[in-house]
């Protein structure tokens, strides 16, 4: 089962416009599903992953490009980067726009020798897990403006037969394999991704001796989703010195395992928190790590409020990654307490929005983004509670709930 996926019409549109196409993000994500459902009849496809392909690819890599003809998609070019001066020199020789797509998963190795061989004729895309727009089919793809987005995120009433609950989804997470067989074992599937993810992407990057206790932070940095990120505490919790704390954050993060998330400090002096929020990229992964086996623990759990924080924050992220926008998102906190968990710029305009995992919306629930308003002496006509009420729709001067559903 084929499920479409939202980058599809950026991807198309950036061929038009670039010799090579790279689209990378973490394992599993679906790249390889994609570009085959996609371009399975202009497109030739090999794999590195086939052990003749990348002796071929390493060792005789003007035959491996004479012999697979472009256009063509290259799968899992980090196993041999030694294929990308030769692939630019095809392009040098005759510069044709959307010759080549090239996957990868482990980001550190790929980055560094795209930008030493291909700059200036490759775009970067990223796949990421499903988002609820995927699943749900409520595309909202076709809006003309970011107004009218979020206008009609916060009134669209909630479908009668929801095509997926809350829980199941936060459990779960959007990891395409997993999620499209409901077959699998959950614990089975994430203990082999861990284990995957560990030998082929971690293993070359960190001495051996020190896997346990990565995979001892990996489980406590799942803990942590949602909260700022604070390398000294980090340390001495898992008993590492903060450059290796450092160096194992970065990692993840290029990995697309965890993103972080800027504070917003325009125009608002020193009083202002700047560290980063830290959260996973799927939830389903970080609610195995703390060992949250069931839907009704998780939503009534401890971590509820930070797992669904979780998604929405990663959720917005996917969505404007995959339609190529130029809108950021940041978090605001001051040393008075004073917090909005997610702020969305664009064309000069911010959206603030607060999180809550709650079914009913009283009005201490939007107090922080009124004081927020007060605070920020900003021009906010449209501020947003992004919850599990069903209510959706105005509920204060310029506040507006919005279902996740919608999202």
């Amino acid at each position: 089962m084929y499920i479409k996926r939202l980058i599809e019409k950026t991807i198309i549109n950036t061929l038009k416009a670039f010799p090579v196409v790279i689209l990378t993000g973490a394992r599993q994500s679906g790249k390889t599903t994609l570009l085959k459902h996609l371009f399975s009849d202009t497109f030739n496809y090999i794999s590195l992953d086939e052990l003749d392909i990348r002796s071929l690819a390493i060792n005789d890599p003007r035959e491996f490009l004479t012999r697979f003809n472009a256009p063509l998609i290259i799968d899992e070019i980090q196993n041999a980067p030694q294929l990308l001066p030769y692939i630019k020199a095809v392009i040098d020789k005759e510069r044709v726009n959307g010759r080549f797509i090239i996957t990868g998963s482990q980001q550190f190795p790929l980055m560094k020798n795209i930008s030493e061989s291909l700059a200036g004729r490759v775009a970067i895309l990223n796949l990421y897990p499903f988002m609820i727009e995927e699943i749900t089919g409520n595309y909202l793809t076709e809006e003309k403006s970011m107004d009218n987005f979020f206008k009609k995120i916060s009134s669209q009433k909630i479908s009668t037969s929801p095509k997926i609950n809350l829980g199941r989804w936060l459990l779960g997470g959007g990891y395409p394999g997993l999620f499209v067989n409901s077959q699998i074992s959950r614990n089975i599937w994430f203990s082999s991704y861990i284990q995957t993810y560990i030998d082929r992407d971690i293993r070359g990057n960190i001495k051996n001796e020190n896997l346990n206790d990565f995979e001892r932070f990996f489980k406590l940095l799942a803990s942590r989703t949602a909260q700022e990120l604070s390398y000294s505490n980090l340390s001495r919790d898992i008993g590492l010195s903060v450059p290796t704390i450092k160096s194992w954050i970065s990692l993840l993060q290029t990995n697309s395992i965890i993103y972080l998330l800027q504070p917003y400090y325009k125009n608002f002096g020193k009083r202002i928190i700047k560290s980063p929020k830290l959260y996973f990229l799927d939830t389903g992964l970080a609610a195995y790590l703390v060992g949250i086996q069931t839907k009704e623990h998780l939503l009534n759990g401890p971590m509820g409020g930070a797992l669904f924080e979780t998604f929405v924050v990663t959720n917005f992220l996917k969505r404007f990654s995959a339609l190529d926008t130029n809108i950021s998102l940041y978090y605001w906190k001051n040393i008075g307490g004073i917090e909005v968990d997610l702020l969305i710029e664009y064309s000069s305009k911010l959206i603030p929005i607060e999180i809550k995992l709650a079914s009913t919306i009283y009005n201490n629930h939007y107090k922080s983004l009124l004081r927020w308003i007060y605070y920020s002496k900003l021009d906010i006509d449209f501020a947003l509670i992004a919850s599990n009420s069903p209510v959706t729709g105005k509920i204060a001067k310029n506040i507006y709930n919005c279902n996740w559903y919608n999202i």
